[in-house]
């Protein structure tokens, strides 16, 4: 590769020992220069390897690639890339393959059951193949919502040498025709979150069908992950905080030269790691992961990010807690002004200096962020950010200055109560308000919410109830970004609250409470509830309240019981082992 695209100079690594002075490949040795191994030998000459390249480190490069998701579409060719610097490096990649799920596509479907599941079957492949084939290396190309988690906790575990690269994010779509009714006119930027929206809408009769369509239409005009401040721009966002992806990788768009530039590099960063014998367990810290979650406050992240950051902090061995969550976010304010609630895309925060720009803000104007710990670069995070231009705010107001926040404390909120004696996780960003009571409708099938919705039984004052939805009664924890869609849509967000023990979008909007335990199917408090019961929801308080009296819970609990233990909605196969082995 020749000239370098400098959209965001990077410097590269410096002082790498040369394979003269450290054995690079003391891992994959073991089979490639071992007499003892014929075998292996003879298996890897036969797929192409020569006598030069058997003392060569190799490097597994896990391409999370498939053809049937905008997110991951591109994979192959960025794997491709990689596979190239190697080469350049004198490196040995080998390039393998793991498993995706569409978040987007299965919304609301029962393929949403597997989205969840599908972030441990990352792991476990990748965690195999390394281990297995004797990678000296590990470079992971991820891109949709439970990628970069599965890829960090394979990382975690396997503990070799690795970087992320974050496939990039999708660039805005562009509406061809004018939308008077939602205030949108032709040549106004469109995303996934308005697609899931125009159903509510539609429904409603706020929009005609060709509006409509106009939005499914355009709304993904080609490669990357989904482009607001959504799961996977959430997740991207926190592996760099987190140190395991080079500058820059979180924001850079997919279809942007750059991001071709970053997986070309990315094998110079290997080398430098494999030389100084610096792995995943080395960067990940405490105080990496308090960067992560103060990150998240001030970019408005998805709470996916709680049930995430905690996975990947058991894999490392790192104590962290839902409380710890919240500790960072009383702390923290939220300060990007980014979709799904703000109005801009991811892309829109790259032009203004990407998460670089932000962490270096923060650094040099508060205590939220430890400069001090590494990063695969070999570098401490404040010695990347060293150079980094600073955020102008007379240019720019995609992320917001420290005297003027969106809200003073982080969106993130853990409550606790009568209806969630264990917790739950609300995302509430201010613009919904902060407390909300209303009458119950709840739901133990998602299919009937959208009968419920057209036939106009949800109304201003109802609080959404869904139940059965959580990590052994869904199973899998699916999301419920098709009926916040449709509320917002529909013009309810702001006079409804949804509450659920499954999960949220990280593009769902609204005043909305996700991740309630103990869940309805081990006989939580929220499987009790009927319609009509108040429910109260207060951010400021931290409760979230099932407003009936002692002797009603216990008349509802009785009954609960005496109907037996709910079935399970499956009884074989990865779901079953999921439900058989996954906790609250």
């Amino acid at each position: 590769m020749s000239t370098e695209v400098e959209i965001h100079a990077l410097k590269k690594p410096s002082d790498v020992a040369s394979s003269d002075d450290v054995k690079l490949n003391k891992i994959s040795s073991l089979l490639t220069e071992d007499k003892a191994r014929g075998g292996a030998q003879a298996m890897l000459y036969a797929v192409g390897l020569t006598e030069e390249d058997m003392h060569k480190a190799q490097i597994g490069i896990a391409s999370l690639w498939w053809e049937g998701n905008p997110c991951n579409v591109h994979l192959l060719d960025l794997a491709k890339k990689v596979k190239e610097g190697c080469e350049a490096e004198g490196l040995l990649g080998l390039t393998f393959n793991t498993i995706g799920v569409s978040d987007g596509m299965t919304m609301g479907t029962e393929g949403m059951s597997y989205s969840l599941p599908s972030r441990d079957i990352i792991a476990d492949s990748i965690e195999t193949v390394v281990m297995a084939q004797h990678y000296d290396g590990n470079i992971c190309i991820p891109s949709c919502d439970k990628n970069m988690p599965g890829c960090a906790i394979a990382a975690a575990r396997h503990n070799r040498p690795t970087i992320m690269i974050y496939g990039g994010t999708i660039q805005a779509g562009k509406r061809h025709l004018d939308c008077p009714s939602m205030g949108f006119k032709k040549g106004d930027t469109v995303n996934i979150a308005d697609a899931f929206e125009s159903w509510g809408a539609y429904t409603t009769s706020k929009i005609s069908e060709e509006e409509r369509m106009d939005v499914v239409r355009h709304a993904c005009p080609g490669a990357g992950s989904c482009g607001g401040m959504y799961t996977a721009n959430t997740m991207s966002s926190c592996l760099e905080a987190l140190g395991l992806s080079l500058p820059y990788s979180s924001s850079i768009s997919a279809t942007d030269p750059a991001k071709l530039q970053e997986c070309y590099r990315a094998a110079s960063y290997m080398k430098n790691l494999l030389a100084k014998d610096i792995k995943p367990r080395d960067i990940l810290s405490r105080k990496s992961f308090d960067n992560a979650i103060a990150l998240t406050c001030i970019l408005g992240g998805s709470t996916n990010a709680v049930l995430h950051l905690l996975a990947i902090a058991r894999a490392a061995d790192i104590p962290l807690t839902v409380d710890d969550f919240q500790a960072i976010a009383d702390r923290t304010p939220y300060l990007a002004d980014l979709r799904p609630s703000g109005k801009y895309m991811m892309e829109d925060l790259n032009k203004v200096g990407g998460v670089p720009a932000v962490l270096k803000y923060l650094l040099k104007n508060t205590n939220l962020i430890h400069g001090d710990t590494l990063t695969v670069t070999g570098k401490t995070l404040a010695e990347n950010l060293q150079d980094v231009p600073e955020l102008d705010f007379q240019s720019q107001d995609v992320v917001r200055p420290l005297d003027n926040p969106i809200k003073s404390t982080g969106h993130i909120c853990i409550l606790r109560g009568s209806l969630a004696p264990d917790s739950a996780v609300a995302k509430i960003t201010g613009k919904e308000g902060l407390r909300f009571e209303g009458s119950a409708k709840c739901f133990d099938v998602e299919a009937d919410f959208y009968k419920s919705l057209k036939a106009g039984e949800i109304t201003a004052g109802t609080v959404v109830i869904f139940r059965y939805q959580g990590p052994k009664g869904g199973p899998g924890m699916p999301e419920m970004l098709g009926p916040t869609g449709a509320i917002m849509g529909a013009g309810l967000g702001d006079k409804t609250c949804l509450i659920t023990d499954g999960r949220f979008s990280g593009a769902s909007r609204g005043f909305i409470i996700g991740h309630v335990t103990p869940e309805a199917q081990l006989g939580g408090p929220i499987a009790l509830v009927e319609d009509g019961d108040k429910i109260l929801v207060d951010a400021q308080t931290r409760k979230i309240e099932w407003l009936v009296d002692d002797a009603t819970k216990e008349a509802r609990r009785d009954k609960w019981r005496q109907m037996g233990e709910r079935p399970l909605k499956v009884k074989r196969g990865v779901l079953f082992r999921y439900i058989r082995d996954v906790a609250n």
